[in-house]
């Protein structure tokens, strides 16, 4: 079952102090990006924000999961409702991560023209 794209905006929306909060559309469900960094997933209408030793620690009541088959277990987050211990969360995960890697310049390619 994909995600509801109002779900995903609302959680967008509950994230606006944790950053520059943007969401992709992934094989039918969300990836959640603060700052340029993928922190989180949305599958079946539930947050899931990647397992980090801050998060873990600033949140230990909250479930691992994998947010579906075959996947590595995330935090999942019920709670989308409690703005401040979200964004809490959230800024703790993505202090953890890696920033991400510059993107490749396109290369540009030539026209080859017959005689």
């Amino acid at each position: 079952m994909a995600s509801n794209p109002e779900y995903v905006q609302y959680i967008a929306d509950q994230l606006r102090e944790a950053g520059q909060v943007t969401y992709r559309k992934m094989f039918g469900e969300y990836g959640m990006y603060v700052d340029g960094k993928i922190f989180a997933v949305v599958c079946d209408d539930q947050l899931f924000i990647k397992i980090t030793e801050a998060g873990r620690k600033l949140r230990p009541e909250l479930a691992e999961a994998p947010p579906y088959e075959g996947a590595k277990n995330y935090l999942l987050v019920e709670d989308v409702d409690d703005k401040e211990a979200l964004v809490e969360l959230v800024k703790a995960t993505c202090a953890e991560l890696p920033a991400p890697k510059p993107k490749k310049p396109k290369k540009v390619r030539e026209k080859k023209h017959g005689i």
